[in-house]
C-alpha cells in the first residue's frame, strides 16, 4: 500500500488514536505498524475480528488484557544468561496467567467468537514456569523460604543466630554498670554489624571494636567483643543465604531462557488480542459500525467492478458534533465521480474521507458510517491532495500536482481507487482544463475507480456525457452565503460568484456588466441548474413530510395492533369466566341432584321425575359460552409486519421467551436469548415493543397456556406429574436448557408447587445458565438454592406460579 498516499489521507493520525485504547506497549508497536491489506478475505477476517472484540468486550467487559507486560527483552537476556529481577519474573508470571485466561474462556467461546479463538490457540500457558515462580517469589518479589531445603535452614539458623545477637546485645546495654557510659540505650548497625553508642570520654571502659563515630565525635559505635563472634555467625548465614537466593534465581531465570520462544509467541499473540480489543473500543468510542467489504464483480469493460457506498459517512479526525455527514454512493454503471462547487464548500474533506474510510476498512476497523456501508476492497489507494509547493526543490503547485499524478499513472490499474484534488489547477484554465480532462479520460479508459474534484466547468459536461462517470457537487446556501457540507451526487456544483458578489452588496451596474460578458449558454445551463436545485429541495421537503406521516401512521397502528390485541384477551377472560362460573352452578346443580335422587331411592319414590331433571341439566352443558379462537390483532386490510432489523426484540414462538436479533441472513435471524444464542426462521418471530414488561409476558404466557386447554372445560386439566426433580447433569448448557423448559411447562401443566431441578457442582457453568434461564421466567415464582441434605449449590429449588 502506498506510504506516501496514506499519509497524505491522515492514516497514522488513526494509528495514533488506535494507540491510545492499547493496554500494553507490545500492541501499540502492532497498531502503528499496522496497514491496509490489499487482500479480501485477510480484511474481511480483520473486521470479523473486530466484530468479535466489540460483542466479547460488551457481553463479558471484566475481559481485558490485565497485567501483561512486554517481556520479551528480558526473555532474550534471561536465554543469553543474564539474571532478572524478581519483579520482571513476576511480570512473566502475570502476562502467562492472563494468556492462560484468555485462551481457557476464548476456548469455551470458540463457537460464539471464532476467529478470536483461533488467535488465542496460540497462547501458550507454560504452566510449569508459572508455578515454579509462584514456589519461589511471593507477590512482592521476596524469594520464599519454600524455595528450597537449603534455604528454609539457613533462614531458620539466620533467625536464631539474630535472636542470639540481639539478647547479648539487650544484656549488654541494660546493665546497670554500663548504663553511665552509654549515649543511649538502643542497638544500631553499621557497616554491616550491630553496635551500642558509648560516650567518647569513656572509650575503653566497654571492651570492644570502634566501626564508627558521630558527627560531633561524641559518640563511638563499637560492636563489643563479646558479641564479636555472634556478629560474625550472622554475617555468615547472611552471605550463606544471598548465595543461595541467587542460586535460585539463576535456576529460575535458565527455566525462563528455556520457554523464551513459547513466551515470545505469548507477547505477540497477546499483543495481536490487545490490538482487536483497541479495534473494538476505538469502534465504540466513534459509534462505528462495520462496513461489508466486497471483492471486484464482473463488470463490462473498462468498468473494473468495484463497490463505493458510504452513507451518513464521518470524516474520522473531525469533532463529531460538527462533521455533517455524507452520501457517497456510486451506482452499479458508475466508477469515477467528478466534484464540483465553491472554495471551502467541503470538497477536500469529502475526498480524505472515503480515501481515509477505504484505508481503515482494510486494516479491520469499523467505519463512522451509517448499517448497510460497503466497500471494494483496493490493491491500492492513491492520494494527490492540497498545495505541496517545494521551494528546495523548485517546485510549483503544478509542478508539484503532476509529479504526483505521474507516479500514480505509472502504477495506478483497475484494482486501484484514485483520489485527485484540484485536478488541472495551478496552470492556465484553458490548458489546464484540457490537462485534466485527458487525465480523467486516460483513468477512465484504464478502468481506475476515481473521485476527482476540480473548478474547470468543462469537465461538468464530459462527466454527464461520459460513461462511467458522474457529477456530484458540494452544496450552497446563497441565502447565509455559506456552505451546508453536504455532498449531493448527481448534479454538477453552479457557479455561484455573480450571485454572492450581488448579495454581498456589489453595485448592480457592474453584475449587469459582468453577466453580459457570460455567455448565453453559460446563463442559461446555470439558470437550470439553479432550477433543478431548487426542484431537489422541494422534492427532499416532500419526501421529509411524507417519511414523517409514514412514521406517525406506524405509531398509530401499533398502538391500534396493541389495544386489539388487549380487547381480544379481555374477551377470552370474560368469557372463560363466565364458563367457569356456568360450569360451577351446574356442577351445584348436578350435586343437588344426586342427593334428591338418593332421598327419593331411599324413599321408594319414582324416579321419572328426576332423570328428566338429570337430561335437562346435561343439556345445559352444551348451552355455556364457547370460547371462541383468537381474533388476529391487526388491523383490518392489513398484514402482520414481519420485518425485522438487528437489535429488535422479537418473542420467539417456538420456544416461548424473548430475545433480541443480533444476526440477520436471508429468512433466518440469530436471536440472543439470554446468554444462548440460536438461530429461527423469521416466520417463528413475532415483533416485541421494548415497552412490554416482564409482567405483560407472564399474563401473555399464561393466557397462551390457558387458550391451548380444550374448549369443553375452561379450567384447566391436570396432566401426569412428571416427578418432582429433574436431572440435568452431564447435559451441555444448550441441551440442557430447552430440557429444563419441556419439565417446567409439564410441571406448571400437572399443578406441581415446587421442583428441584439437579445440574451439579462442576465449573458452575450450568448452574448459572440455568438460574438466568429461571430469572423472569413466566412459570416461576422464585427459586433457591437447595439446602445441604438436599444437595447444596448442586440443585435448585423452583416454586412454580399457581397454576389456578
Amino acid at each position: 500500500m502506498n506510504t506516501k498516499s496514506a499519509t497524505t489521507l491522515e492514516l497514522p493520525k488513526i494509528l495514533e488514536r488506535l494507540t491510545r485504547f492499547c493496554a500494553f506497549s507490545a500492541s501499540v508497536e502492532l497498531a502503528l505498524d499496522l496497514t491496509p491489506t490489499p487482500y479480501l478475505d485477510e480484511a474481511q477476517d480483520r473486521q470479523q475480528e473486530t466484530t468479535e472484540a466489540r460483542l466479547l468486550i460488551n457481553t463479558h467487559d471484566h475481559i481485558t488484557i490485565g497485567g501483561a507486560r512486554d517481556v520479551r527483552g528480558d526473555v532474550l537476556s534471561a536465554a543469553r544468561g543474564l539474571a532478572l529481577e524478581p519483579q520482571t519474573l513476576l511480570d512473566i508470571r502475570a502476562t502467562l496467567r492472563q494468556a492462560t485466561t484468555l485462551r481457557r474462556l476464548l476456548s469455551r467461546l470458540n463457537n460464539q467468537f471464532p476467529r478470536l479463538a483461533e488467535i488465542a490457540e496460540r497462547l501458550e500457558e507454560c504452566t510449569a514456569l508459572q508455578g515454579e515462580i509462584s514456589r519461589v517469589l511471593d507477590d512482592t518479589g521476596a524469594v520464599q523460604d519454600s524455595a528450597s531445603p537449603k534455604l528454609a535452614t539457613v533462614r531458620r539458623e539466620m533467625r536464631i543466630a539474630f535472636d542470639r545477637l540481639q539478647g547479648k546485645l539487650y544484656n549488654i546495654i541494660h546493665n546497670p554498670n554500663n548504663g553511665p557510659y552509654l549515649q543511649e540505650q538502643l542497638i544500631t548497625q553499621r557497616h554491616g554489624r550491630y553496635v551500642i553508642p558509648l560516650r567518647a570520654e569513656f572509650k575503653g571502659r566497654i571492651q570492644g571494636i570502634v566501626h564508627d563515630q558521630s558527627s560531633s565525635g561524641a559518640t563511638l559505635f563499637i560492636e563489643p567483643l563479646a558479641t564479636v563472634e555472634l556478629n560474625n555467625a550472622w554475617r555468615e548465614l547472611q552471605l550463606e543465604e544471598e548465595n543461595e537466593v541467587r542460586r535460585i534465581l539463576r535456576e529460575l531465570c535458565d527455566m525462563v531462557g528455556r520457554e523464551g520462544p513459547y513466551i515470545i509467541r505469548t507477547v505477540e499473540t497477546l499483543a495481536l488480542l490487545d490490538l482487536a480489543f483497541a479495534k473494538a473500543k476505538y469502534a465504540d468510542a466513534l459509534n462505528a459500525t462495520a462496513p461489508a467489504l466486497v471483492g471486484f464483480r464482473d463488470a463490462p469493460f473498462p468498468h473494473p467492478g468495484s463497490t463505493i457506498r458510504l452513507y451518513s459517512a464521518r470524516h474520522p479526525l473531525l469533532d463529531p458534533k460538527k462533521v455533517v455527514p455524507i452520501d457517497v454512493d456510486l451506482d452499479d454503471e458508475t466508477y469515477a465521480l467528478v466534484i464540483t462547487g465553491p472554495n471551502t464548500g467541503g470538497k477536500t474533506v469529502a475526498l480524505k474521507t472515503v480515501g481515509l474510510l477505504a484505508l481503515m476498512a482494510q486494516c479491520g476497523l469499523h467505519l463512522p458510517v451509517a448499517e448497510g456501508s460497503s466497500l471494494t476492497v483496493f490493491a491500492e489507494v492513491f492520494a494527490d491532495i492540497g498545495d505541496e509547493q517545494s521551494i528546495e526543490q523548485s517546485l510549483s503547485t503544478f509542478s508539484s500536482h503532476m509529479t504526483n499524478i505521474i507516479e500514480i499513472l505509472d502504477v495506478a490499474d483497475e484494482h486501484s481507487l484514485a483520489i485527485l484534488d484540484e485536478l488541472g489547477a495551478g496552470t492556465d484554465p484553458a490548458e489546464g482544463a484540457a490537462l485534466a480532462r485527458a487525465l480523467l479520460d486516460d483513468l477512465v479508459g484504464r478502468g481506475v475507480t476515481t473521485l476527482v474534484t476540480t473548478h474547470h466547468p468543462e469537465l461538468k459536461v464530459y462527466s454527464h456525457e461520459k460513461a462511467g462517470v458522474h457529477n456530484a457537487s458540494m452544496e450552497f446556501n446563497l441565502e447565509t452565503l455559506a456552505p451546508t457540507y453536504r455532498l449531493i451526487v448527481g448534479l454538477p456544483g453552479r457557479s455561484n460568484a455573480l450571485a454572492i458578489a450581488e448579495r454581498l452588496g456589489l453595485p448592480r451596474s457592474i453584475i449587469d456588466r459582468a453577466r453580459s460578458m457570460v455567455t448565453d449558454e453559460d446563463l442559461a445551463t446555470d439558470d437550470l441548474l439553479d432550477a433543478i436545485h431548487q426542484k431537489r429541495k422541494e422534492i427532499e421537503h416532500t419526501q421529509n413530510g411524507l417519511r414523517q406521516s409514514f412514521q406517525a401512521a406506524e405509531e398509530l397502528r401499533a398502538e391500534l395492533r396493541g389495544r386489539l390485541a388487549y380487547i381480544e384477551d379481555e374477551r377470552r377472560t370474560m368469557l372463560a369466566d363466565a364458563r367457569q362460573q356456568a360450569e360451577a352452578e351446574l356442577e351445584e346443580l348436578r350435586a343437588e341432584i344426586r342427593r334428591t335422587r338418593k332421598q327419593l331411592m331411599a324413599a321408594g319414590q319414582p324416579l321419572d321425575a328426576i332423570r328428566q331433571v338429570e337430561s335437562q341439566a346435561s343439556g345445559l352443558r352444551n348451552a355455556l359460552p364457547e370460547m371462541a379462537q383468537p381474533a388476529a390483532a391487526s388491523l383490518p386490510g392489513e398484514e402482520e409486519d414481519r420485518s425485522f432489523r438487528l437489535g429488535d426484540l422479537v418473542w420467539v414462538e417456538t420456544l416461548n421467551t424473548e430475545g433480541q436479533i443480533m444476526e440477520l441472513s436471508g429468512d433466518e435471524a440469530e436471536v440472543m436469548v439470554g446468554r444462548l444464542r440460536l438461530r429461527a426462521k423469521l416466520d417463528e418471530l413475532l415483533p416485541r415493543s421494548r415497552g412490554e414488561s416482564k409482567r405483560d409476558q407472564k399474563a401473555t404466557r399464561r393466557k397462551k397456556l390457558a387458550a391451548a386447554l380444550p374448549v369443553s372445560d375452561p379450567v384447566m386439566t391436570r396432566t401426569a406429574s412428571p416427578g418432582l426433580e429433574l436431572d440435568l447433569r452431564g447435559q451441555t448448557v444448550e441441551d440442557a436448557l430447552p430440557s429444563m423448559e419441556n419439565y417446567l411447562d409439564a410441571a406448571y401443566m400437572a399443578g406441581l408447587p415446587f421442583v428441584r431441578i439437579i445440574h451439579g457442582k462442576g465449573t458452575g457453568a450450568l448452574r448459572t445458565a440455568i438460574r438466568d434461564a429461571l430469572r423472569g421466567h413466566p412459570l416461576v415464582k422464585k427459586y433457591e438454592r437447595g439446602d445441604e441434605k438436599e444437595g447444596g449449590d448442586g440443585v435448585t429449588v423452583v416454586s412454580l406460579v399457581p397454576s389456578n
